[in-house]
């Protein structure tokens, strides 16, 4: 049992048969939580170190923009990291896309309100590979998405309808609405 020694603060010795013992301080509630803030900011900076490329590439193909899709992704990272402080979350990496994705799409939408639509410049230099980009740049973002997701991400249409926020019909759907008009574009 705990025994305190020099009075009722237990600020002293214990006194066991005799023998004098170090006090062992309880662990306090502020301890117990710094180690649980130090594993979830290892757990963090692992995810990271795993997800900042893969994510902000997905951001890349949803928006467009290789700067879009960085602030995209920071401000995932750091929305994940305050809803890792509220609650748990089993599956990171899938929680995080799932963040990705709607930011993406979020400022897919805000950017199409507020300027008006640009051809992306070439990418890569190679002919074909800038043709299918600038193609892919100009299908309505839901069909953009649902691209992204099913050939970039290698997502499953359960996993795309949730993410969507839609029915595994919608995304099969989207998914051959999009690659319609791809070859319709890229035949013209």
């Amino acid at each position: 049992p705990w025994r305190g020694g020099a009075g009722r603060g237990g600020a002293g010795p214990a006194v066991a048969g005799g023998v004098v013992a170090a006090t062992i301080p309880r662990p306090t509630e502020s301890c117990t939580t710094m180690a649980i803030i130090e594993r979830r900011n290892d757990d963090l900076g692992a995810l990271f170190t795993a997800q900042r490329a893969p994510m902000t590439r997905l951001a890349h193909v949803v928006t467009g923009s290789p700067d879009t899709a960085q602030e995209v992704v920071q401000e995932a990272f750091a929305r994940y990291a305050s809803a890792q402080g509220r609650r748990t979350i089993e599956e990171p990496a899938a929680y995080l896309r799932a963040i990705v994705v709607n930011l993406a799409r979020t400022e897919t939408r805000r950017r199409a309100r507020r300027l008006p639509a640009v051809t992306a410049p070439p990418v890569t230099g190679e002919p074909e590979v800038d043709e299918l980009w600038a193609v892919v740049q100009r299908l309505p973002e839901r069909y953009r998405t649902a691209l992204a997701l099913r050939f970039y991400a290698d997502m499953s249409e359960r996993e795309m309808a949730t993410h969507l926020g839609c029915r595994p019909g919608t995304v099969k759907s989207l998914v051959h609405r999009g690659l319609e008009h791809l070859r319709k574009e890229l035949t013209s």
